[in-house]
């Protein structure tokens, strides 16, 4: 499956996908949808895409894709979500549905919709660990944070609270695992991607 080039599989069940598959192919990887547990198992990483987590969810299930994905991780595929899939691969979720099931991996809590509903989205520049040059330019909509992190969760990137001191966790690596409350596919800046990329790359050695 690995090659000189990397095979990405962004998840296309909603969301945001041909955003993810433009940016994966400018950071030099090949980039592909998948839909169904044949695709997934042709690829060497998988984006999972901003939407809407209990929809997204909900489709998994349908597709018979959920018990792939979890194995699929759990066996050290690398995966990367961005804003509602930072929460499909949260092994806890606060303000979820009751029934909202995830694929789960990284050992953090995270909030569905802390930073307000859609017409409270917001940008901001944002330091994020590990990547040269200017702060990430942040895209939030209807964005989660993390609440906690389990002591093998590596923060990359917190954003300041309007509301006190205290900062909110909007990025983190657990393994193979990356997950970004905010948009980067939005902002044509590829370097989230490429650090994904480089990622799946390591991986396959």
């Amino acid at each position: 499956m690995s090659s000189s080039t990397p095979v990405i599989g962004v998840l296309a069940l909603q969301g945001d996908v041909r955003e993810h598959l433009v940016a994966l192919a400018e950071a030099d990887a090949l980039a592909r949808p998948v839909r169904r547990a044949e695709e997934l198992a042709e690829v060497d990483g998988l984006v999972i895409p901003g939407g809407e987590s209990t929809t997204i969810s909900k489709l998994a299930l349908a597709f018979g894709l959920m018990e792939p994905l979890r194995e699929r991780v759990a066996a050290g595929m690398p995966a990367y979500g961005s804003c509602a899939g930072m929460i499909m691969l949260a092994d806890k979720i606060l303000d979820g549905r009751s029934d909202q099931e995830t694929i789960g991996g990284i050992d953090m809590t995270v909030r569905r919709n802390a930073f307000g509903r859609q017409n409270e989205s917001f940008e901001s520049a944002i330091g994020f660990k590990g990547l040269a040059g200017d702060p990430v330019h942040g895209v939030f909509i209807r964005a989660p944070w993390v609440e906690a992190v389990g002591a093998g969760v590596e923060v990359l990137a917190e954003l300041p609270a309007a509301d006190g001191p205290e900062s909110r966790i909007v990025a983190v690596r657990q393994g193979n695992l990356l997950a970004t409350s905010f948009h980067p596919e939005l902002t044509g800046d590829h370097r989230v991607h490429a650090y994904f990329v480089s990622m799946v790359e390591n991986a396959a050695r």
